[in-house]
């Protein structure tokens, strides 16, 4: 199998999902991913080691960078209180409640409190790294299916030193929904609807983005009831109708709370500066982003300007059709939602498929000459570990 194009035993896999390696036969641990996991746990490790190093010096907990800052204490407030929370801002005159926050994170926080010794910050942190653990695994385990060991072990290594990897060792939403993501495709890529649908409705539950499963789900089912002429299975229309029920359902709730059941979720998110404007507002930012601050507004324009170079270089690969869509879908709002610039490459975390390029030109070069492959992989995890650690200690900016 070649590691640098998609090669599965039926070729027509990549757009009918299930039919690769015999469809829905039983999962098996790909061969190499104990190494790739191994090398991606080891960067992550360094980074909380990192970060509780320079606590520490600091004068600060433990956990200070890792659970009690900027959207983590909303987090840990909502597993605690519930909602409710309502914050005026000064300047803008605008109320922020918790209601931007979904309520899978929080709820299994809660859940996990009950356990003896468990803070909420811990239940917080526990969760986070399982579910950053089982996203690794699934995003080697799509990368092995469709290109071979070589390149799912540098997706996953890559992903591992992205400069905002630090928030998969926080206590954030995206490491959940990033595992519910991966395997939500991965179930697609198997034919497995049912399954596919429940992880999509629950990442649906996790964060505003989360409806990027849920359109991977219909988009994939839409193309095969076509393809088969309005005969597809019967999971196959059960599945994409549990799909969004997890990311509707919740804004649906939000509306009726603050009595506006179509609206009301998208008013709680522009009191948060985020708001459709097609673009209109990144534009005004980036023609005055303040170059004075610090590193964190470059570094998110050149995070942010790679993942629309690189979802072009996807859209020229023989890509399956879900994976294609949850990248579009992760991307779109990132470009044409306007709010805080320096938050869009967290937003792109869980966008893994745009790595697929940058592992293969990675694997080219192992082969060809494996010491630069080892020089800029070193690089690269080198700004990651250092600037993760100034995002989550010294920045003034969320990250």
């Amino acid at each position: 199998m070649s590691t640098f194009s998609p090669q599965p035993r039926d070729a027509a896999a990549l757009e009918r999902p299930g039919s690769s390696r015999g469809g829905r036969e039983r999962w098996a641990w790909p061969p190499g991913a104990w190494r790739a996991l191994g090398l991606f746990g080891a960067v992550r490790l360094a980074g909380v080691i990192l970060v509780v190093v320079v606590n520490l010096s600091a004068g600060r907990s433990i956990l200070k960078g890792l659970a009690h800052s900027w959207d983590s204490v909303w987090y840990l407030h909502i597993a605690t209180h519930g909602y409710g929370t309502r914050v005026h801002i000064t300047n803008s005159g605008a109320v922020q409640t918790d209601w931007a926050f979904f309520p899978l994170y929080p709820g299994l926080i809660r859940a996990l409190d009950w356990i003896p010794l468990i803070s909420p910050a811990v239940a917080a942190l526990l969760v986070a790294w399982t579910a950053t653990a089982l996203a690794a695994a699934g995003i080697y385990a799509i990368g092995h299916r469709l290109y071979g060991r070589a390149v799912a072990t540098a997706l996953v290594v890559l992903w591992a030193v992205l400069p905002h990897s630090v928030v998969l060792t926080l206590a954030y939403t995206e490491p959940l929904f990033i595992a519910l993501a991966v395997w939500c495709l991965y179930a697609l890529l198997d034919g497995r609807w049912l399954t596919a649908g429940a992880l999509a409705a629950l990442a649906g539950l996790t964060r505003p983005n989360g409806y990027a499963a849920a359109a991977a789900v219909l988009g994939v089912a839409a193309f095969e009831a076509v393809r088969r002429r309005g005969r597809a299975p019967l999971r196959l229309w059960a599945g994409a109708l549990v799909a969004p029920l997890g990311w509707t359902a919740y804004l649906l709730l939000v509306g009726h709370r603050t009595g506006d059941p179509l609206h009301g979720y998208f008013q709680v998110q522009s009191a948060w500066e985020s708001r459709f404007d097609g673009g209109l507002g990144t534009l005004r930012f980036l023609a005055t982003m303040p170059l004075s601050d610090g590193v964190v507004y470059p570094v998110a324009l050149v995070v942010v300007a790679a993942g629309v170079f690189l979802a072009v270089r996807l859209y020229r690969e023989r890509v399956p059709l879900a994976l294609l869509l949850y990248t579009a879908a992760l991307l779109l709002p990132v470009v044409v939602v306007s709010g805080p610039f320096e938050s869009k490459p967290r937003f792109l975390l869980p966008a893994f498929p745009l790595l697929i390029p940058a592992a293969q030109a990675l694997v080219r070069t192992w082969r060809t000459d494996p010491d630069s492959a080892r020089r800029l992989c070193g690089y690269l995890a080198g700004f990651s570990l250092l600037y993760g650690t100034y995002l989550a200690t010294f920045a003034n900016h969320s990250p």
